[in-house]
């Protein structure tokens, strides 16, 4: 066993919620074992943000709670600082760090039923404003071309410490808008060679801090190629993630999986993804590997990355603690 890691480490439940809440509590034991230094969940139609995060964190008490992402569309910017301070309080020690993102017409509007609008970087811009608003303790009277506040006040008492926000963002503006707004920006499903480009954008706007999803997993790559594909063909479908594909040198691939889904021919459109692609994004294979994966997102500008492991294997309990000693250096 190696120290501790050399770099502060997040681990995201996000591609294992389905497993349930007690894999979480597992993990999150095996994390601080392993000196991670935050828990983050995501939120589409499994377990809730909020609620999962509170009680992750009165288990763990030392962990930093992220949301990894929150969609902006469905929830108020104040009932969104409400939750945020809400985790605050229960850990007033702690990083709250509130991932937002914009999300897609599928999660937004398909299952939630509600309405994903247009003028995405608009919208967010005024997300933000008005979120830390909100977040400030102060009266707030706002009137925007999303949201119409009068006379909102936090009524969660804080100290000096407050939730940071996190914007996820893919493509040039967003990213220049996490760098200008929020205290961070969270990346995802992007190669380590594709981090300083985005690292760029980010510093465009200004100097936020650079979270980045790193999808790895110590398990044999090749009986599992087929979920990998199946993973990467569902953003694929996604314009936003699909411009931001291209953009980091997979155009062909897009282009083939996208065609294929058109003419309604899945296993076309999942054999065209590559396997140069799934090499590059959702990286499987031993201990050592993982490791240097990890390490290639630090060194291309990632500040503080968040571990996604993917749980692809007869054993995925295992695969999963695996995979986060491995990150930390540890095997």
């Amino acid at each position: 066993m190696s120290a501790a890691p050399s770099h502060p480490l997040g681990l995201t439940f996000a591609s294992f919620a389905g497993l349930g809440p007690a894999a979480g509590f597992t993990a999150a034991d095996w994390a601080v074992d392993a000196g991670y230094s935050s828990f983050w969940v995501a939120e589409t139609t499994g377990l809730e943000a909020f609620s999962t995060l509170a009680a992750v964190g009165a288990a763990q008490p030392t962990l930093s709670l992220g949301t990894g992402v929150l969609a902006t569309q469905l929830r108020t910017p104040g009932v969104t600082a409400m939750g945020a301070a809400t985790l605050q309080a229960l850990h007033p020690d702690q990083d709250i760090l509130l991932g937002i993102g914009i999300s897609s017409p599928t999660v937004v509007s398909r299952w939630h039923g509600a309405e994903y609008g247009d003028r995405p970087l608009a919208r967010m811009r005024e997300e933000l404003t008005l979120l830390r608003l909100c977040l400030s303790g102060e009266k707030v009277d706002f009137a925007g071309d999303f949201h119409t506040v009068k006379g909102f006040r936090l009524g969660v008492r804080l100290g000096e410490k407050r939730p940071k926000i996190i914007l996820a963002a893919l493509n040039p503006l967003m990213l220049k808008l996490a760098g200008e707004l929020a205290d961070g920006v969270l990346l995802n499903y992007l190669p380590a060679s594709h981090v300083a480009w985005s690292v760029e954008q980010v510093r465009s706007g200004g100097d936020a801090t650079v979270y980045g999803y790193v999808h790895v997993g110590v398990t044999d790559p090749e009986p599992h190629r087929h979920l990998a594909r199946k993973d990467l063909f569902s953003y694929i479908v996604v314009d936003a993630y699909a411009d931001n594909f291209i953009r980091a040198g997979f155009a062909d691939e897009v282009a083939q999986v996208r065609e294929c889904h058109a003419a309604g021919n899945r296993d076309a459109a999942l054999a065209a993804v590559s396997d140069r692609m799934v090499d590059a994004i959702d990286v499987l294979g031993d201990a050592a590997h993982v490791h240097a994966t990890v390490q290639s997102y630090v060194d291309a500008g990632v500040d503080i990355p968040v571990v996604m492991p993917m749980p692809w294997g007869s054993e995925r309990m295992g695969v999963i603690a695996d995979t986060i000693n491995a990150a930390a250096g540890r095997f």
